[in-house]
C-alpha cells in the first residue's frame, strides 16, 4: 500500500469522492467493517420550533457535506484514510493527513502514518463529537463518528498542500468555484503524472470542461 502515499484521485464534488471511495474499497480483496455515527441536533443553538419538525434519527444520518464525516464508514485493513480534523499537531496528525489502516477495532481504529516527519508512526483513533462552525442547515448537526474518511479520492479542496506523484483528475461535472482546476492541477509534480477523465450525462467523453474564474471589477472613484 506504500504506493497509495504519492497518489490520488481528485473530484470536485464529495458526492463523486463517496462512490469512487466505496468502488475501489468493494474491488479489494477482505472484509470490510461498518462503522455508524450517533446524530444529534445542538440545542443549546437558538432554533426555530418549525425547524425541528420532520426531523427523525434517519434523517439525521442521511445529512452529508464536505469536512463532515459519513453516517456510514465502511474500511478494510489496508485502506488509505484522511483525517478530518486536527488531533496532534505535534505528530502531524492535522486535517488532511493520511494514513494506512492497520487494525479495526469496535471502539478504536489503528491506522499508521503515511506523511510527514511522522512518517511510519502507529497511532489509535477514537470516535470523536464533531460539528462545523457554519452549518449549512438551519439547525447544528452534532456527529458522533470516526474523524476520517476513505482515501482513495479527495475532493480537490482537501488535496490542498500536497504534493503527489500521481493525480486522477474525474470531472463528471464541471469544477464549481474559483481556482479549483488550478489547485487540481498544480497537486502533481510532473505534466506525465496528471490524467484528467471528463465525460458528459451520457458518459460520453469530452475533451473540454469550464473553469471557473472571478473577475475583480474596480470603479474608477
Amino acid at each position: 500500500m506504500l504506493h497509495l502515499i504519492s497518489r490520488a484521485i481528485l473530484a470536485s464534488r464529495i458526492e463523486t469522492v463517496d462512490e469512487i471511495n466505496q468502488s475501489v474499497l468493494e474491488s479489494i480483496p477482505g472484509e470490510n467493517k461498518e462503522y455508524l455515527s450517533s446524530d444529534c441536533i445542538d440545542t443549546s443553538e437558538p432554533i426555530e420550533v418549525e425547524a425541528y419538525d420532520g426531523i427523525t434519527p434517519e434523517f439525521l444520518n442521511s445529512l452529508r457535506t464536505s469536512g463532515l464525516p459519513s453516517h456510514s464508514i465502511k474500511l478494510k485493513v489496508g485502506a488509505p484514510i484522511m483525517l478530518l480534523r486536527n488531533l496532534d499537531q505535534s505528530q502531524g496528525l492535522c486535517n488532511g493527513s493520511r494514513l494506512i489502516v492497520t487494525k479495526l477495532a469496535n471502539h478504536v481504529i489503528s491506522a499508521k502514518i503515511i506523511t510527514g516527519k511522522s512518517k511510519g508512526t502507529q497511532i489509535y483513533i477514537p470516535r470523536m463529537s464533531k460539528s462545523l462552525s457554519q452549518s449549512p442547515w438551519p439547525f447544528k448537526l452534532i456527529r458522533r463518528q470516526f474523524p476520517i474518511m476513505l482515501s482513495y479520492a479527495m475532493t480537490i479542496n482537501k488535496s490542498q498542500g500536497q504534493s503527489l506523484d500521481c493525480v486522477r483528475l474525474y470531472l463528471p461535472t464541471p469544477v464549481f468555484s474559483h481556482g479549483q482546476l488550478y489547485v487540481a492541477a498544480s497537486r502533481v509534480k510532473s505534466k506525465s503524472g496528471l490524467k484528467i477523465l471528463v465525460h458528459d450525462n451520457e458518459n460520453k467523453p469530452l475533451t473540454t470542461t469550464t473553469n471557473v474564474v472571478f473577475k475583480e471589477v474596480f470603479n474608477n472613484v
